[in-house]
C-alpha cells in the first residue's frame, strides 16, 4: 500500500487505530515526508498530554460522565475503526479537540474521576438600603465598658430597633429602652444575657411606641435601673 500526504492520517496513526497495513503505509510515507514527520511530532507532544487516556477508552467508548467533546472524539475514532473505509479521517483538528477537552475541560481522565478546579465566580445581591429617615449610632459606656450599636428604623408612629451590646456580663438581666426627646423612656425589650451573650455579644430586635422623629437615643439598664450604656441617634 502507497499513501500521499494526507494529514488526516496522521493523528489516526498516533492514536494508534490504523491497521498494521495503514500503519506500515504511513510509516514508508514519513519516511520520505519531512513534512508529515514535522506534524506527526506535534501530535506526538499533544498525546503525552493525553496520556491518561488507556486504549481501551478508543476501543471500547468513554465512560459515563466523561467530558462531552472527549466522548465525541473516542466514539467517532471507535465507530470509524469498526466501518469499512480505509481512510481513518482522524486528523490534527479531531486530535487538538480532544486535548483541548482534556486540558480545559477541568481535568478529566479516564478511570480517575478528577473534579473540575473550577472557582466560581458568585454574584451576591447587596443588601436593600434601610428606608429612608434611618438612623444609626453606636457608643461605649466609660464606666461599664459596655458596647452598643444601634439602628433606629421609623414605621407609622413608631420605630423599630436592633441593638447589637457586648460587654455585659453573665445572668445580668437586661432592658432596652427607646428614649424620647421628653425624657420618657419606652422599652423595646429584655433579655438575660448568656454565657455566649457575655463573650460575644447579644443582638436583639424590638419596637417601641415613639415618633421617630422624637427619639433621641437608645439605652440599656438593668432590672435595677441601673444604666449600662447609651448611644445618642
Amino acid at each position: 500500500m502507497t499513501t500521499n500526504h494526507e494529514p488526516q492520517l496522521l493523528g489516526a496513526y498516533v492514536l494508534g487505530v490504523l491497521d498494521e497495513r495503514e500503519a506500515g503505509a504511513v510509516e514508508d510515507h514519513l519516511a520520505s515526508c519531512p513534512r508529515c514527520r514535522a506534524e506527526t511530532a506535534e501530535l506526538r507532544a499533544m498525546e503525552e498530554v493525553m496520556g491518561d487516556v488507556p486504549p481501551e477508552a478508543v476501543l471500547d467508548g468513554p465512560p459515563e460522565g466523561g467530558d462531552l467533546l472527549l466522548q465525541r472524539t473516542l466514539r467517532q475514532v471507535r465507530s470509524e475503526r469498526g466501518g469499512q473505509s480505509r481512510r481513518r479521517r482522524v486528523g490534527l483538528g479531531l486530535v487538538a479537540a480532544a486535548v483541548a477537552a482534556v486540558v480545559l475541560g477541568g481535568g478529566f481522565a479516564v478511570g480517575r474521576g478528577t473534579a473540575p478546579d473550577v472557582t466560581a465566580v458568585q454574584q451576591t445581591t447587596p443588601p436593600p438600603a434601610p428606608p429612608a429617615g434611618t438612623r444609626l449610632g453606636s457608643a461605649t459606656d466609660p464606666e461599664t465598658g459596655a458596647r452598643m450599636t444601634v439602628q433606629v428604623r421609623p414605621a407609622a408612629g413608631w420605630v423599630r430597633v436592633n441593638a447589637s451590646v457586648a460587654g455585659v456580663a453573665q445572668n445580668e438581666k437586661c432592658r432596652l429602652y427607646v428614649v424620647a426627646k421628653d425624657g420618657s423612656r419606652h422599652e423595646a425589650g429584655s433579655w438575660l444575657v448568656s454565657a455566649v451573650g457575655e463573650a460575644d455579644g447579644t443582638n436583639l430586635d424590638g419596637s417601641a411606641l415613639v415618633a421617630p422623629e422624637d427619639v433621641v437615643a437608645v439605652e440599656v439598664r438593668t432590672f435595677d435601673d441601673e444604666r449600662i450604656v447609651t448611644v445618642p441617634v
